[in-house]
């Protein structure tokens, strides 16, 4: 579970002040005032100048000292927080987790191509995201057949098969709509093989992927997948790819750990951002070159312009000013906010260049900051926190 826990700044010590507790710079002495020394002779004055000068160079000396140690101090903070998620974290700073109670290890932010791979960017800036990512320990890139009339995919194995990565990664992609005509869709056993549990169980036996999950299904569904699996001694689900931001919350928080604690279903979320609605750039209207001024994107501009879109959007104004608070983006606090969500494997992230991916990913500093207090705060500013009803509650 990715729910946040407050956590302290400081170390215990004996009897000291402060219930036993020092701040870093107490503890490094960083806070000491130097005593005023009061002399009027040339002499004096001169070595006082000398004294001066290197007080302030151990000032600096002393400030960068103290940087160093907070960002120890934060990195360790979040260590122990994610080791009692039973989430690991590597050098590069990405924190993985296991896909459902698969023994899949995934990295808690993936990378998507939807609207960028094949049509937004090109192929080349599409190289240099995905290896920016995976420097970064981002070891899950998600594709569709149906993303951009498969050059998405076809762009996609082709960054793989020159970076030779080897089997360090993890390719998720989707199938149902892969072309025009009628044959071309669907989860029918002429377009895939054979009937969808039946089918995936077969492309799994063959060494054509390793585990299947489903998209945007509902709980029953899955839970039929799942119940038919085990009947036929057939592979069952691990995941469920579900919408999921602010605005979108009651699948992934009332629904889906239902199944995880079941049927071990987790869930990778996608759109943290809802198309870009979060990151405040909306605020003011639709800017030009922004995706809801793009051709195709037309639903997505009358979302922003209704009135729920307005709501929404003083909304995300307030929520700014959070994330001014823990000293990180609306972006960053946004797919925070998605991570700390029981049962979520991983939220794939979508990026058209390389300073959104990398602000992006530095999302996984603030999860530790995300206390239950402040959690509440934001439940509070938005109003649809999701309730379950006397049924749900006795399942």
């Amino acid at each position: 579970m990715f729910a946040g826990r407050a956590s302290v700044v400081g170390v215990a010590a004996g009897s000291g002040g402060k219930g036993g507790k020092f701040s870093v710079e107490e503890l490094y002495g960083f806070n000491k005032k130097p005593k005023a020394n009061r002399v009027h002779c040339g002499k004096a004055e001169r070595a006082d100048s000398k004294k001066e000068s290197k007080e302030k160079e151990e000032s600096v000396l002393a400030s960068h000292i103290l940087e160093a140690a907070k960002r120890v101090m934060e990195r360790r903070r979040l260590e122990v927080y994610l080791k009692e998620c039973d989430v690991t974290i590597e050098e590069s700073g990405m924190a993985y987790r296991n896909l459902g109670k698969s023994g899949l290890r995934v990295s808690c932010l993936g990378l998507g191509t939807w609207v960028t791979f094949g049509t937004q960017i090109s192929d080349e800036m599409a190289e240099s995201v995905m290896t920016l990512a995976y420097d970064n320990g981002v070891n899950l890139f998600d594709t569709a057949e149906v993303y951009a009339s498969g050059r998405a995919e076809t762009t996609l194995g082709n960054i793989l098969k020159k970076k030779e990565w080897r089997s360090s990664y993890v390719v998720t992609t989707k199938i149902y709509w892969g072309g025009h005509a009628e044959t071309e869709r669907g989860l029918s056993r002429k377009h895939i093989i054979e009937e969808v549990v039946r089918a995936m169980t077969f492309v799994i036996g063959q060494g054509m992927a390793m585990y299947w999950g489903t998209s945007r299904w509902n709980a029953v569904e899955i839970m039929e997948a799942y119940s038919i699996a085990r009947q036929f001694n057939l592979v069952p689900p691990v995941c469920e790819q579900a919408e999921y931001h602010y605005f979108q919350r009651e699948k992934v928080e009332l629904h889906l750990p239902e199944l995880y604690h079941k049927i071990g279903v987790g869930a990778m979320t996608w759109s943290p951002l809802a198309c870009g609605m979060l990151t405040g750039k909306y605020n003011n209207g639709v800017p030009q070159g922004s995706r809801a001024a793009m051709k195709g994107y037309a639903w997505l501009k009358e979302r922003i312009c209704s009135d729920e879109g307005k709501h929404q959007l003083s909304k995300v104004k307030e929520l700014h000013l959070l994330a001014d608070r823990l000293n990180c983006t609306s972006a960053q606090l946004a797919i925070a906010w998605c991570l700390r969500s029981q049962g979520v494997s991983s939220v794939l992230l979508g990026a058209s260049n390389t300073d959104q991916l990398l602000e992006n990913l530095n999302s996984i500093r603030v999860l530790s900051q995300l206390t239950p207090a402040f959690i509440a705060e934001i439940d509070l500013l938005l109003g649809n926190k999701p309730k379950k009803t006397k049924k749900e509650a006795r399942c």
